[in-house]
C-alpha cells in the first residue's frame, strides 16, 4: 500500500523553479482588497486636503522682439575667429542681461517688493499685494536706502476698533492703528484703508534686503529665445500671486528697455561732451579774431574793402575755406587718435563730421563692442570666456582703428599741402592789391573760418541734443505681460498620484510581506517539495472539536478526511492503527486526532484514542475532560508497571463522546526509555483486538524521537502541517522521513487553511450545509469582523 501511494504521480522538484499560479496570486492579494480600498480612499483624502490647503501658483508670460542693431561691418567679419558674436550668441547675451540682478533690483525698488504681506489662515497663509491690504504700512525713521537694507519679521493682529497687537518672535506689544510704534528699533505706522475691515485678521509682514529679494524673485524668471527666431524673446514668471507675476514681467521689460536706451545714449553723451569742449575753444578763437578785425578797422580807418579784391580774391577765399575744412578734419582725427591711444574702454564720440568713412565705421563698430562688453559685465566678470573674447576683438579693433586714423591723417596732410601751395600762388597774383586791403582780407578770412567752424559745431550740438531727447526704439512688445492660471498644483495629477499610490503602496507592502513570508500556506507548498500524498485540508475554525450532527465546514472536512483514509487503507477487515504526528508542537496534531476520533465514532465504529505524547499531553484538554486526569491513570503508569491491567487505564466513553480514551498519564522524566521498553506494543495489540480504529496522538518528530520509537505499530501515519505556521525549510524533516520510509504509509494533512485568503484549492466546504445558512446575516457579519482582529490558534 505504501508503494502504491508513493507512485501516484505526484511531481516533486527539489531545486526546480516554482511555477506561478495566477489564480492563487489573485485570490491571495484579493483577500486584502479592503486594505487596498482603504489605502486608495486615504490617499485620495490626503490629495484632496493637500489641494485644498496648498497655495496656488500662477504664471505670467510676455513676448518681446529685440530690434536689430546696425549690421556688423565687413572688416569685422574678416577677423576670422575673432569675428563679432553671431546673432544667437548676441541674443543669449541679452538674456543674461535680462536675468541680471540689476534689472530685478529696479523692479523690486519700484514696487517695494522687499516688503511682503501674508494673511494668516488656520492652516496656510495667502500672499497679498500692498494694494489689496486693508491697511498701509510706513517706515518712518529710515531713508529709502536704509529700508532697502532692513530685515524685520512681525505679526500684526487686528482687534476691535483700533486695537493692534504686534508680535516679533516671542515678544509682543500693544499698539493703536493710526499711531506710530517701534519694533526692534524701527518706527512704524499702520494706517487703516477706507472700506476694508481688519477686525479679527492676522498678517505676517516680512522685510528683507533689496538685493536678496531680487535674487530670490529672479529664481522663477524664465527668458528664452522663441523657436526659429533670433530676435524674439519669450518671458515667463511664476508666483503665488497672478497680479504680482504680471507686474514683475511688465516692469522688468520696461527696465530692460531703459537699459538699452541708456547704452545708446552713452554714444550721444560722449559726442555732445566733445562738441561742447570744442565750442568753448572756438568761442575764444572767434572772440580774438573779431577783436583783431575791430582793431584793424579802427587803426586804419577802413570801412569797406569787400569790392576791391575782384575775381582773384573770391578764388582765394574758396581755397582758404577748403584749407579750413581740412584743418578742422585734422583736429577731429587727432582728437579721436588721442582717445584711441588711451585704450580706456570708454565710448568714443560719433557723428562728428569726420569725412573718412573708414574711421567713422571703425569707431561705430568699436562703440558697439564696448557697449556689448559693458552690458555683459553687469552679469559676468572679466574672466568670463565671452568677455575675454570681446576684449580680444576690442583690442584688435583698437589696432585697426589706429591704422585707419593714420591713413586718414596722411590723406588729410596731403590735401592741406596741396591747398596751401595753391593759396601761395593766388597770394602772389594779388601782390598789386594795396597792403592795407590785403591785410584786412587776411584777417577777415580768419574771422570767416572761425565763424564757420563755430556754426558747424553749434549745428552738431543741436543734432546731438535732438538725438538725446528722442527715445530710441529698442524693443517691440509683441505680447504684453499677461497672467494666467493657476498652473499648480494640478488637481488631476495629484488625484491620479493618490490613486496610484493608494493601489501600489498596499500591494507593494503585501508583495514584500509575501516575499519575506517563508511559511506554508497551501498544499502546493507541500507538493512542490516532496511527493507524499495529501489526505486533505482542514479549514480555520474557532471551535476546538466538532459536535454531534455538526454540518460546519470543519466537520465536512473531517468527513472528507475519513473517506480519504479509507482509500489509503484500502479493504481492511481488521483494526486500523493511525498515528498522528507533526514537525513541531502547535501544528494541531492533537486537534486532528481528537476530531478524527469523533468523526469515526459518529459512523458507528469502535474507536480508541491514545494520547502517546507523554511529554506534552493535550488530548483531555481538547475534549474538555482535563478533570479526568486526576482520577485515572494513563500510559506512563502502565509503561512503568506493565503488570497493570490495560482495562484499568481506559476511560470508557466519557460524557459527550462515543469513543474510549487512554490518556498519557503523568509527565515522566524519561519518556524515550519508557517507550523503548516494548510495553507500548501491548497497548496497540490490545487496541487491535477490541476496536475498529486506534488513533494515536504522538509527539512531534522534529523535536524528539518518541514517535520514531513506536512508528512500527502504525498502519497509517498522518503527518499534520499547519498553514501560516510551519517554516517551509522544516519540510525537509517530513520529506526525509517519507523518502527513507521511517513513518509507515505516511500522508499529510494541512491544517488551519484560510480559504478566504486564496490558499488551498478551496473545495467549498460548507456550501449547502448549515454552518453559514443556519446563522443570521448579522451573526455572520459579526463573526467575520471579529475574525479580522482575533488571532486564530490551533494546537
Amino acid at each position: 500500500m505504501q508503494d502504491t501511494q508513493q507512485n501516484r504521480g505526484y511531481s516533486h522538484r527539489e531545486d526546480a523553479d516554482e511555477s506561478i499560479d495566477i489564480r492563487q496570486l489573485v485570490e491571495q492579494y484579493g483577500y486584502y482588497w479592503k486594505w487596498v480600498v482603504a489605502a486608495v480612499v486615504l490617499a485620495l483624502c490626503i490629495a484632496h486636503l493637500y489641494l485644498r490647503y496648498t497655495e496656488r501658483t500662477y504664471a505670467a508670460s510676455a513676448k518681446v522682439m529685440v530690434l536689430d542693431k546696425e549690421n556688423a561691418p565687413s572688416e569685422l567679419m574678416a577677423l576670422g575667429t575673432l569675428a563679432p558674436l553671431n546673432s544667437n550668441t548676441a541674443l543669449d547675451d541679452q538674456i543674461q542681461i535680462i536675468r541680471s540682478s540689476k534689472l530685478m533690483q529696479e523692479v523690486v525698488r519700484k514696487n517695494k517688493f522687499y516688503i511682503t504681506y501674508h494673511e494668516m489662515g488656520r492652516i496656510n497663509h495667502k500672499e497679498l499685494l500692498a494694494d489689496a491690504l486693508p491697511f498701509s504700512l510706513e517706515i518712518l525713521d529710515k531713508t529709502e536706502a536704509q529700508q532697502e537694507e532692513l530685515t524685520l519679521d512681525i505679526k500684526l493682529s487686528f482687534g476691535k476698533d483700533s486695537d493692534l497687537t504686534v508680535n516679533q518672535g516671542n515678544n509682543g506689544i500693544t499698539a493703536v492703528v493710526g499711531k506710530p510704534f517701534a519694533v526692534d528699533g524701527v518706527k512704524l505706522l499702520v494706517s487703516p484703508m477706507d472700506g476694508k475691515p481688519t477686525a479679527g485678521r492676522h498678517f505676517l509682514v516680512t522685510i528683507r534686503p533689496l538685493v536678496s529679494t531680487a535674487n530670490e524673485l529672479k529664481g522663477t524668471l524664465t527668458v528664452g529665445r522663441a523657436e526659429k527666431s533670433n530676435t524674439i524673446l519669450n518671458f515667463g514668471y511664476t508666483s503665488f500671486s497672478q497680479e504680482k507675476a504680471e507686474i514683475i514681467l511688465r516692469d522688468l521689460i520696461q527696465a530692460y528697455d531703459r537699459d538699452l536706451s541708456n547704452d545708446k545714449n552713452k554714444v550721444t553723451a560722449a559726442s555732445t561732451s566733445f562738441i561742447n569742449e570744442r565750442v568753448n575753444l572756438i568761442t575764444e578763437d572767434l572772440q580774438r579774431v573779431d577783436k583783431r578785425v575791430e582793431d584793424f578797422k579802427t587803426s586804419n580807418k577802413i570801412v569797406d574793402v569787400e569790392t576791391s579784391a575782384g575775381i582773384a580774391q573770391g578764388e582765394l577765399t574758396t581755397f582758404e575755406k577748403q584749407l579750413f575744412d581740412l584743418q578742422f578734419q585734422q583736429q577731429l582725427i587727432r582728437y579721436i587718435r588721442a582717445e584711441v591711444q588711451k585704450k580706456s574702454m570708454k565710448i568714443l564720440p560719433e557723428n562728428l563730421g569726420i569725412q573718412s568713412a573708414e574711421v567713422t565705421t571703425a569707431v561705430a563698430n568699436l562703440n558697439r563692442l564696448l557697449l556689448e562688453r559693458e552690458s555683459l559685465l553687469k552679469s559676468a566678470t572679466e574672466e568670463n570666456p565671452v568677455v575675454v573674447r570681446l576684449n580680444e576683438q576690442i583690442g584688435l579693433l583698437y589696432h585697426n582703428l589706429q591704422a585707419s586714423i593714420e591713413n586718414a591723417l596722411e590723406v588729410n596732410t596731403l590735401g592741406v599741402r596741396n591747398v596751401e601751395n595753391r593759396l601761395r600762388s593766388l597770394r602772389s597774383d594779388l601782390g598789386s592789391v594795396p597792403r592795407n586791403e590785403n591785410d584786412f582780407k587776411s584777417i577777415a578770412r580768419q574771422q570767416q573760418i572761425v565763424e564757420a567752424m563755430y556754426l558747424f559745431l553749434l549745428q552738431k550740438r543741436e543734432e546731438m541734443e535732438i538725438a538725446a531727447s528722442a527715445k530710441p526704439e529698442n524693443i517691440k512688445i509683441i505680447e504684453p505681460a499677461k497672467g494666467y492660471g493657476p498652473i499648480a498644483p494640478v488637481a488631476r495629477n495629484y488625484y491620479l498620484i493618490g490613486l496610484v499610490v493608494g493601489i501600489v503602496l498596499p500591494i507593494g507592502i503585501l508583495f514584500v510581506k509575501f516575499m519575506l513570508d517563508n511559511k506554508i500556506h497551501s498544499r502546493k507548498d507541500i507538493e512542490d517539495r516532496f511527493s507524499a500524498p495529501v489526505l486533505g485540508e482542514l479549514p480555520t475554525s474557532e471551535e476546538p472539536i466538532v459536535k454531534e450532527n455538526d454540518r460546519s465546514s470543519l466537520a465536512e472536512a473531517f468527513r472528507i478526511l475519513r473517506t480519504n483514509i479509507s482509500f489509503m487503507l484500502g479493504v481492511k477487515k481488521d483494526t486500523a492503527v493511525i498515528f498522528v504526528t507533526s514537525t513541531t508542537s502547535g501544528e494541531g496534531k492533537s486537534f486532528v486526532a481528537t476530531n478524527l476520533s469523533r468523526i469515526l465514532s459518529m459512523s458507528g465504529k469502535r474507536v480508541l484514542l491514545i494520547g502517546a505524547d507523554i511529554r506534552s499531553p493535550k488530548v483531555l484538554d481538547y475534549l474538555g475532560l482535563s478533570y479526568l486526569q486526576h482520577t485515572n491513570v494513563g500510559i506512563t503508569q502502565y509503561l512503568v508497571n506493565p503488570d497493570m491491567d490495560i482495562h484499568n487505564i481506559i476511560i470508557r466513553k466519557p460524557e459527550g463522546y462515543n469513543f474510549d480514551i487512554i490518556y498519557s498519564g503523568y509527565v515522566a522524566p524519561n519518556p524515550a526509555e519508557l517507550l523503548m521498553n516494548g510495553h507500548f506494543d501491548d497497548i496497540i495489540a490490545f487496541g487491535r483486538e477490541h476496536y475498529d480504529y486506534v488513533l494515536v496522538d504522538t509527539a512531534p518528530v522534529g523535536l524528539v524521537t518518541d514517535t520514531l520509537l513506536i512508528a512500527h505499530n502504525a498502519d497509517l501515519t498522518i503527518y499534520v502541517t499547519r498553514a501560516n505556521f510551519l517554516d517551509k525549510r522544516l519540510l525537509n524533516i517530513p520529506k526525509e522521513l517519507y523518502e527513507e520510509g521511517k513513518l509507515k504509509n505516511m500522508a499529510v494533512v494541512l491544517n488551519d487553511v484560510d480559504f478566504a485568503r486564496g490558499y488551498g484549492y478551496g473545495y467549498g466546504y460548507g456550501y449547502g450545509y448549515g454552518d453559514q445558512h443556519s446563522r443570521s446575516l448579522r451573526e455572520r457579519l459579526k463573526q467575520r469582523v471579529a475574525g479580522w482582529f482575533k488571532p486564530k490558534k490551533v494546537e
